[in-house]
């Protein structure tokens, strides 16, 4: 795969790539192919064999589990320019430990674990900072957990809006929905009714205004402080 412009400059600052040396990155886009596709469209599932990891450039992706009557539990909601699957590498026997769908038509980067891992089997320091910029995440991500399963619905909701802003921004930002309510509601554990009736508390707040499926944060250090 050759890589176009844009995409190689987002690689360059993206945690799993900054470390690698433009040869290093070009080697890693050799295997790597593009996939569009659809919404609904079912990417992997709960226990294949995990053979690539996945940078998302378009659309949306959810990551889900089924419970045992057959129920979807939303683990994570994939928006651009993220990656996801990419812990899967590091298993003895990589499987992917959640079941992968289209939520919004679009395109995503599929790379080969394989030669991904050759980079850093060659390269202690690349394999060092690689490591160290995971480690942040997986942070990150459990700082997600605590907010799902320790706080009340108001800051599970309130706590997923400030993750929809992109780094850095302050102030009064516009943020779009990655999916419908109801699965987002499945995702921050509340009912659908729960989400709109926070939703509208925050709009008459004056904290947020809502417009179909976009959300105006009026003042993101404000909303901030409901969580805090």
């Amino acid at each position: 795969m050759e890589p176009d412009g844009t995409l190689a400059r987002e690689l360059r600052h993206h945690y799993l790539f900054s470390a690698l040396s433009d040869a290093q990155r070009m080697r890693v886009f050799t295997h790597a192919s593009l996939r569009p596709f659809s919404a609904g469209e079912h990417l992997f599932s709960h226990g294949d064999e995990a053979a690539s990891f996945f940078l998302l450039r378009q659309g949306s992706v959810k990551l889900y589990r089924l419970s045992p009557d057959g129920h979807e539990k939303i683990m994570r909601f994939i928006r651009p320019p993220q990656t996801f699957a990419e812990s899967v590498m590091f298993m003895d026997t990589p499987r992917y430990p959640v079941h992968g769908a289209g939520v919004e038509a679009g395109e995503l980067v599929a790379f080969e674990c394989g030669a991904f891992l050759d980079i850093l089997q060659e390269s202690f320091a690349t394999c060092r900072a690689v490591m160290a910029q995971m480690t942040q995440r997986i942070q990150a991500h459990w700082d997600e957990i605590e907010a799902l399963t320790l706080e009340n619905s108001r800051y599970r909701v309130v706590h997923y809006l400030l993750g929809l802003v992109p780094r850095g921004e302050h102030g009064r930002v516009s943020v779009t929905l990655p999916a419908r309510k109801m699965l987002i509601a499945a995702h921050v554990a509340v009912t659908p009714e729960t989400l709109s009736r926070i939703l509208r508390a925050l709009n008459d707040e004056g904290l947020i205004e809502i417009s179909e499926d976009r959300v105006t944060i009026l003042d993101t250090e404000a909303l901030r402080r409901h969580v805090h």
